[in-house]
């Protein structure tokens, strides 16, 4: 009788090893779902944002438990609110491969699609905001002004701190944000919103690589609906999972393009002031004073810029200046990773 009760506790702790978590893993990922508890997080058409990005999580982490080489931490798996601070301590207690950070968006325009953020500085106002929106949870947390040694969601100097302490692990970031967001893409065929940088305080003490997702935005009355079903909660995490596991499978077998992995899309702005089929020389003189001038030659026409920026906003003061100093016709020009791209396209897509 002995015997048979020890063979049965025997098969059992086989299937427990087999399909558990396990810290001797090749591979431990954290998984965060955003917000929780009191902080419901955005609440568009009705959604929580704190329910949804807990479904997603959990449904992530049943997935992939049945890779054995892969160990499963969640920093909730209930309804709960958990301090920044505190979510990243989890990952680096377990010195955690991966951290992702499910939240959802949210917009006052009908704006849609999925995109993934890595630490960085911010490229555009658009990119701020949706960062300080996430950090402004740490105004529920007791005792915030110590623990994130005065750092101000609503400051956007503030995050030139955040940036240097993630500095190490960024590239790495950014191929598993790409792998993420090529995923929703080819899989989903949801709109590519890219990956982009930003100065997410969940990020910033988390020392591994670390990528937060934005599922969607539930302010869009189709996307919220998808995104708040069964249907939409499960191909979103058959997506992530899919992409964790190519990109755990990349560091253990990089492909030769992987070093091309590590590129976000650059955006930079100009201001063209004139075009002429005779060659000046870049001298302020000839250009009423402007400095900081460039030209490309397309065709047989001479193109002439006024300054360089990677952020709208300064552009456009660019083009004030330019206006003022003569240049009445002169317009803002776009380029996407060194090609002309659309400004009108931009603009939509932010």
């Amino acid at each position: 009788m002995n015997f048979y009760r020890y063979f049965w506790i025997f098969l059992l702790l086989i299937n427990y090893t087999l399909f558990s978590q396990s810290i001797d893993s090749n591979f431990t990922l954290v998984i965060d779902p955003g917000h929780g508890g009191k902080d419901p997080g955005n609440t568009g058409n009705g959604y929580l944002e704190k329910k949804i990005a807990l479904n997603i999580g959990l449904k992530i982490g049943e997935r992939l438990k049945k890779y054995r080489n892969i160990s499963v931490i969640y920093t909730r798996k209930t309804d709960v609110f958990v301090d920044l601070h505190k979510r990243a301590k989890i990952a680096n207690d377990v010195q955690a491969d991966l951290f992702i950070s499910i939240h959802c968006d949210a917009h006052t325009s009908n704006a849609y699609g999925a995109g993934t953020f890595v630490l960085g500085l911010h490229a555009n106002e658009r990119n701020f905001k949706i960062a300080q929106k996430e950090n402004s949870v740490i105004f529920l947390e007791d005792d915030y002004q110590q623990k994130y040694e005065g750092f101000d969601p609503n400051n956007p100097e503030s995050v030139i701190s955040l940036v240097l302490m993630q500095e190490d692990y960024l590239d790495k970031s950014i191929v598993a944000a790409n792998f993420i967001q090529k995923s929703f893409v080819n899989r989903l065929k949801r709109r590519d919103r890219t990956v982009k940088q930003a100065g997410f305080l969940v990020l910033r003490n988390t020392f591994m690589p670390s990528v937060l997702v934005e599922t969607g935005f539930l302010t869009n009355k189709n996307e919220g609906s998808y995104l708040n079903s069964n249907k939409g909660q499960n191909e979103m995490a058959d997506a992530i999972s899919e992409a964790i596991i190519n990109y755990f499978d990349a560091l253990d077998n990089p492909p030769k393009s992987f070093e091309n992995l590590t590129q976000i899309d650059k955006y930079e702005f100009k201001i063209q002031i004139s075009a002429s089929k005779r060659l000046l020389p870049l001298k302020s003189y000839n250009f009423n004073g402007l400095t900081n001038l460039s030209v490309r030659k397309v065709g047989s026409i001479y193109k002439y810029f006024f300054g360089l920026t990677t952020n709208y906003n300064e552009a456009k003061k660019l083009l004030k200046k330019s206006k003022s100093s003569g240049y009445k016709s002169s317009f803002i020009v776009l380029e996407k990773n060194g090609k002309p791209y659309d400004l009108d396209k931009y603009l939509n897509e932010i």
